[in-house]
């Protein structure tokens, strides 16, 4: 049986987290073997975090340097710092729309140009889907729902071995009702690109 290593970077409050846990428990929902993993940063709001997804034959929830399959990546910076997970075969989903750490907030750093990381993130691997998933957000009612513009382009890029449908079956049962409409809007947004 096939297997598939995911890892996941972003910044507190993107939802890295609760993306991935969707993604397990559609994996699950299909009989497929899935093994979840979480490495908090700092989880507050700015703070790095990254998760894991493996699925199929493979036993370790952990993804070692050079083994992830597909890096799906909330947040540009934190792209290029990820990259180490991943070969020259791997897929690379990023968003293109920058959060600012303390350091450029305050005026002290500058965030690189955003071309550059993915140029960068380009020469490295042999795919990459860049996207303004916190545009897309927007576009479905809030800036919240990056994670769900993530995951959906994530179902059409990344060859899972399960469609988009049971991941909309998972978002029908964990997500609040009031956001239940923007979150499959935004995950439909994500799939579109």
């Amino acid at each position: 049986m096939k297997s598939w290593r995911i890892f996941f970077t972003g910044v507190g409050g993107q939802g890295t987290l609760l993306a991935t846990r969707v993604l397990g428990e559609a994996a699950l929902l299909t009989d497929i073997s899935a093994v979840v993993s979480e490495i908090h940063g700092m989880a507050q709001r700015g703070g790095v975090v990254e998760s894991a997804v493996v699925m199929g034959a493979a036993q370790s929830p952990v993804i070692s340097d050079g083994e992830a399959d597909i890096l799906l990546a909330f947040e540009p910076l934190e792209t290029v710092r990820a990259l180490r997970k991943c070969s020259t075969s791997s897929l690379v989903i990023a968003n293109t729309s920058p959060i600012s750490p303390f350091s450029v907030s305050s005026g002290r750093e500058q965030y690189p140009d955003v071309l550059d990381i993915m140029n960068t993130v380009s020469n490295h691997v042999e795919r990459l889907v860049s996207l303004d998933a916190r545009a897309l957000a927007r576009e479905a009612g809030s800036e919240l729902s990056v994670n769900m513009v993530m995951l959906g382009a994530l179902m059409r890029h990344g060859e899972m071995p399960f469609g988009r449908e049971v991941v909309e079956t998972v978002l029908n049962t964990r997500t609040k009702r009031a956001f239940l409409e923007m979150n499959l809007k935004a995950f439909d947004l994500g799939f579109q690109v």
